[in-house]
């Protein structure tokens, strides 16, 4: 007999799946850019391969990241 948590389990299960899946949709897959949006700046060949389809360098990425930080903290 099927309760109230395995349906619940279920429905949890398949949501996980549907937002993976559209997490995979979203993954970077073009080309990395040769120089920064940002500052212009080259992005190294080794951070280019690293990170799909980057489109920062290091510098920006990290002061990006921090203004994300800010506005949706993560506790």
């Amino acid at each position: 007999m099927v309760d109230d948590a395995d349906i619940s389990s279920e429905v949890e299960e398949i949501a996980r799946a549907n937002s993976l899946a559209a997490l995979m949709r979203k993954a970077p897959t073009a080309e990395s850019l040769t120089e920064c949006e940002e500052c212009g700046e080259d992005i190294p060949e080794a951070r280019r391969k690293a990170v799909a389809g980057c489109k920062r360098c290091i510098d920006c990425a990290r002061k990006a990241e921090k203004t994300t930080d800010r506005m949706f903290p993560q506790s």
